[in-house]
């Protein structure tokens, strides 16, 4: 049976952590500032939109994925950064066919802490993880991890 005097560092204990987790999780605000910023990222390719993309991105983004040489056999880094996506993001998709009608677009919240961001991006033919940072009071993508969702594509 609790009696007061264990009682007390119980009640001390949930207190204090109710606190440290008020002041280090994001806000709603924050949530929806993030997911803004990953639905500009996929959005801006799905319809042409260079400003949408320049955006979501931090202007050191850098974007890196696996590729295999085809005459080595070897796997390597590609990396591309934010000024090559926000030129992407003008001109990918202008003819309207590189994504369905309606385009998949599931944003996962992988990590949140006050000023970074874990997320995953889901598309129709690939994963994006992206790594963000609040800067100056917005969220901006730094870093994007990304594959084919049929890893045997990136030849």
């Amino acid at each position: 049976m609790l009696t007061p005097s264990k009682l007390n560092p119980i009640l001390f204990f949930i207190a204090l952590l109710a606190i440290s987790s008020t002041c280090f999780s994001q806000t709603k605000q924050d949530s929806l500032a993030i997911k803004v910023a990953v639905l500009d990222y996929i959005e801006s390719q799905h319809s042409p939109n260079a400003a949408q993309m320049e955006r979501a991105l931090h202007p050191r983004m850098v974007k890196r994925t696996f590729w295999k040489d085809k005459e080595t056999g070897k796997d390597y880094l590609r990396e591309t950064n934010a000024e090559s996506m926000t030129l992407l993001a003008e001109s990918y998709n202008k003819k309207k066919d590189k994504f369905p009608e309606v385009p998949k677009k599931e944003v996962r919240f992988l990590d949140v802490s006050d000023k970074t961001a874990s997320m995953k991006l889901i598309a129709d033919e690939w994963i994006d993880y992206l790594h963000l940072a609040k800067l100056n009071g917005s969220w901006k993508i730094i870093n994007v991890l990304w594959q084919y969702h049929d890893s045997e594509r990136h030849k």
